[in-house]
């Protein structure tokens, strides 16, 4: 309605964001997804319930794996040297951190995952007739999922 003061708080746009991991800091990716946790449920119901049901319960927290997709740069050969560290039961985890930013550039909103490694890596398809950018993606196994608000 005409007149009424404007509501100043927004939802964030979802296309500012940069990722840390390990040492390197900053890096320009196209688009993270997978960024979900599931808690897998239980079901039970004892003998003598009086109850003709049964109750649900919390278990097993699940976490996806989380994909990331960049351009290809000359001469970064990053995904392809972290996964190539995995030998038999071995492999150099990180710390991948992903962080929403506001307009001045400034972190909102952090997702951490903790000590991730690499599962697959997707190379680009070649195309004589295309004009696209040549994308390349990672998925990553991680061990657990933190969110924090700045």
């Amino acid at each position: 309605m005409a007149g009424e003061t404007q509501d100043q708080n927004w939802p964030l746009p979802k296309f500012y964001f940069v990722v840390d991991w390990g040492d390197t800091k900053n890096i320009p990716f196209q688009e993270v997804s997978g960024l979900d946790v599931e808690a897998q449920i239980i079901e039970y119901r004892h003998g003598n319930s009086p109850v003709f049901s049964e109750i649900s319960m919390p278990g097993i927290v699940k976490k996806s794996n989380v994909k990331l997709r960049k351009g290809i740069f000359v001469k970064d050969n990053a995904f392809w040297d972290w996964f190539m560290k995995i030998k038999t039961n071995t492999i150099e985890r990180q710390h991948v951190i992903i962080k929403l930013l506001d307009e001045g550039g400034n972190p909102t909103m952090t997702w951490t995952l903790s000590n991730a490694w690499p599962v697959e890596i997707t190379s680009t398809d070649l195309n004589a007739e295309g004009s696209e950018v040549a994308i390349e993606s990672i998925e990553i196994a991680h061990e657990g999922l933190t969110i924090a608000n700045s």
